[in-house]
Formats: C-alpha cells, sequence, structure tokens
C-alpha cells in the first residue's frame, strides 16, 4: 500500500507488533528508504519535518502500546499544522 501511494521514505521504531511492516520494507520494489530513529516521539517529528520541507506524506510506524502512544504529540502538531501524516 505504501508503494501504490507514492511513499518512498518512512520513519520507524522497530517492536514486537510491526516486525511483518519492517521485514516487508527490506523486500519493497521500490525501495523506501527505512529511517531507525531512536525514540517514537523523534520519529513522528521527523516524519512531520520530512512531510514540510517535501510536500509529501510523513509516515512514521511504531510498535502498540507505549510506542503508539509516545506518537501523540507529534500527531497532534501536524493535525494543528494541517501536515499531511500517516502512523
Amino acid at each position: 500500500a505504501l508503494e501504490r501511494e507514492g511513499v518512498n521514505c518512512v520513519f520507524a521504531y522497530p517492536g514486537g507488533a510491526s516486525m511483518e511492516i519492517h521485514q516487508s520494507l527490506t523486500k519493497s520494489v521500490t525501495g523506501i528508504r527505512n529511517v531507525l530513529c531512536r525514540h517514537e516521539q523523534g520519529e513522528v517529528f521527523a516524519a512531520e519535518g520530512f512531510a514540510k520541507a517535501t510536500g509529501q506524506v510523513g509516515v512514521c510506524i511504531a510498535t502498540s502500546g507505549p510506542g503508539a502512544t509516545n506518537l501523540v504529540t507529534g500527531l497532534a502538531d501536524a493535525l494543528l499544522d494541517s501536515v499531511p501524516m500517516v502512523a
């Protein structure tokens, strides 16, 4: 789905529930770049900055539970700034 939408870069922090998508990214035909961040909150702000700088959709991937909770502040900021994001 990411390839079909033209995504070429994702910001992600792997976890148990998100390992399948990380493994799928290694098989990407279009070569989606996976930027490994050290914390989910850092990745969501990096994705927001990417979206602002390039005009493309910012994509961030986190695992369930606390990983997803760490995205909330950045997603709220993106919403208030009308920045296109997918989490």
